[in-house]
């Protein structure tokens, strides 16, 4: 059974026309299915600091909406954050609650002693 040279170029095609768009489906939900993620964030659960005031820096990919300790932040376009908060004498909970434009949340607790 010989296929012909014009059916092997159209199947060729299609398969390279469905991959192509396979390909670019995927690329485009890349934020739907790879999600929201805070990572990178410069203080240490558990720590204790020598100052009352620290400065937070971190990094919440696909994040639309942050909030330090129920506080709205600003982000930028890149996903990179940078705060600065007092900290109370004693326990303090550090609270970072990042949410993408699809409503899914990340949510971070830093347990903190000044």
């Amino acid at each position: 059974m010989n296929m012909s040279a014009k059916k092997k170029l159209e199947i060729t095609g299609f398969l390279i026309f469905f991959i192509f768009i396979l390909s670019y489906g995927l690329w485009g939900s890349h934020n739907l299915i790879f999600g929201i993620k805070v990572k990178n964030v410069s203080i240490a659960d558990g720590a204790k600091y020598p100052d009352s005031v620290i400065e937070v820096t971190g990094n919440a990919t696909n994040a639309t909406n942050l909030s330090l300790n129920g506080r709205k932040i600003s982000i930028n376009q890149d996903g990179d954050f940078n705060e600065t908060i007092a900290l109370l004498p004693g326990y303090n909970v550090i609270n970072i609650r990042a949410q993408d434009k699809f409503g899914y949340v990340d949510e971070k607790n830093y347990k903190l002693i000044y």
